[in-house]
Order: structure tokens, then sequence, then C-alpha cells
């Protein structure tokens, strides 16, 4: 079953007086395996329709600074989400975690694609695990939470400037909501493993889980290094828009809100910026 487009708001609607269920429960599994594994998109990179671009709008696409970091992300993201598939023995979790690797492994050939058709040069390096598989696991899965926070705004900002061309803008639609599908996923997962973790080890899993979001949310302040592959802090300026902070701020909360409102309500969702955000606008007129 694949469920796209408006579909996903109309199957996330009917899912509001579904009843709850407790975090960590059969059933929170079942719902957040199930909202990943049942609004996959089937769309295939290698078919895409890659509009012609003017010389001013090619310009723009080549010059941006994100290009390599995009690929080295997405190369990264996909391994360490499929070795953690590999060592997940509960077959629903498994397949819910190939299908995001799958998923984050075809973002890197939509990247691959768009680089070829429009002669984008770049320089990745090439990327191997080591052998850290959960703390790698949720290094990414953090990190995608916060990066996608500030993704769904650039997007649309893109979209509404005229950044790029609308037919562009539309190409990469399914790759920003499929990124608002996999930190619903991993929040909810990281919810329900420590739920399930024994109690002497659950506070052990908790504090890890919060050096991961201290550690990811340090890094795109650019208070330390993250090897370059930090999109946060080197995609804020790509788009070239000048916005001011609190208008910009509440864009980012409602786009947010608007790409959330698309997936099960009764899941868990990546709540740490926009709880920040919305701290930060009360001292804000």
């Amino acid at each position: 079953m694949s469920i796209v487009g408006p579909q996903l708001a109309s199957a996330a609607s009917d899912l509001v007086s579904t009843p709850a269920f407790r975090i960590g429960s059969e059933a929170h599994k079942q719902a957040f395996c199930g909202m990943l594994l049942e609004t996959f998109n089937p769309y295939k990179p290698a078919v895409i329709d890659w509009p012609e671009l003017a010389p001013d709008a090619l310009a723009r696409l080549t010059g941006l600074p994100i290009w390599t970091i995009a690929v080295e992300t997405e190369d990264k993201a996909s391994a360490h989400i499929a070795a953690m598939a590999r060592v997940t023995a509960d077959p629903l979790l498994r397949q819910a975690l190939e299908l995001m690797a799958f998923e984050e492994s075809r973002h890197r050939k939509v990247l691959d694609a768009l680089i070829m058709r429009y002669g984008i040069k770049i320089d990745p390096q090439p990327y191997r695990p080591d052998a850290r598989t959960l703390w790698n696991f949720m290094s990414t899965g953090y990190g995608e939470c916060l990066d996608s926070f500030f993704a769904f705004v650039l997007f649309e900002l893109a979209k509404r400037s005229g950044f790029f061309p609308e037919e562009l803008v539309e190409t990469f639609e399914p790759v920003i909501q499929e990124e608002a599908r996999h930190i619903v996923f991993f929040v909810n997962w990281a919810a329900y493993a420590q739920a399930n973790t024994p109690w002497l080890k659950r506070l052990a899993f908790a504090a890890k889980r919060l050096a991961h979001l201290a550690l990811n949310g340090i890094a795109r302040i650019g208070v330390v290094p993250e090897g370059g592959d930090n999109f946060a802090v080197h995609g804020k300026e790509s788009v070239g828009v000048d916005f001011e902070l609190a208008a910009f701020m509440d864009l980012c909360l409602s786009e947010n809100t608007r790409r959330m409102a698309l997936l099960d309500p009764r899941l868990k969702r990546p709540m740490i910026m926009p709880r920040l955000i919305k701290t930060a606008r009360l001292f804000m007129r």
C-alpha cells in the first residue's frame, strides 16, 4: 500500500478517533511502524523528469554550497539505519528500519540524478560506519530531527521566493515529506525502546538520548565541528531570502505543524525545537 499527496492528510484525520495507546505497548509499535510502512511512496529517481532551468536558476542551483554535505549526510544515514536493522530482532521493527534505510539511500540516488542532470560538482568522502551501531543510529535520528525542522522552512522559503523553479521544488516534495515520516518514526522508536528497557538500565538509555540531543544541538549552533556534514548550519542562508527573525520563527513552527499534521496524530512528535522556538517567541514582539 502507498499513500501520497493529499491522501496522507486524509489518512491521518481518519485516525483522530482511533483509541490511543500506551507508549511502549504492542499497539504503539504497530502504529509507528505502520505509519512508515503504509505511507511508502514508490517513486523512482531514475524516471524523474528534471526540468530545464534558465541560466540564472541553474547558477543558483549549482552555486549552493550544500551538495557535498547533502550526499555525505545521506550516505551516513542509510548506513547507520541499515546497520541498526541488521541487529534488530523484532520482525516488524526490522522491516520498518529496512524501509527507512532504503528511502535514505534513495535520497542519495535523487541527489545523484540531480547532480548529473545539472552538472553540479561535488567531492564526497567515502564513509564506513564503525561498530557503534546503536550510538550511530541515535545520532542520525536526533540529527535529522533538528535538521528537518529547519529544512521544512528552507524548502518553503525557496518555494515562496522563486529561488528554484516550481517544477524543481515539486520534484523534491516527496523527499521532504519522507524526512517528516522518518523523524516521527525515530522519536517513537526511542520512546518505545526506552519503555521496554529494563528499569535498571532505563535511566542510562534516557541519558543517552539526552546526550545525543545535546551533542547534535551544540554542533548545529556551531560550537563544535560535525565533520562538515551539518546541513542546518550550511543551508540556513542558501535560499538568499531576507526574512525578519520573528517571521522566520513563526514560519518554522507553522511548517513543522503542517508537515506533522499529515501523519498519525496519536504518535509522538519531535518537540524540542518547537518548544524552544515557542519559548523564544514569548520574549519577542
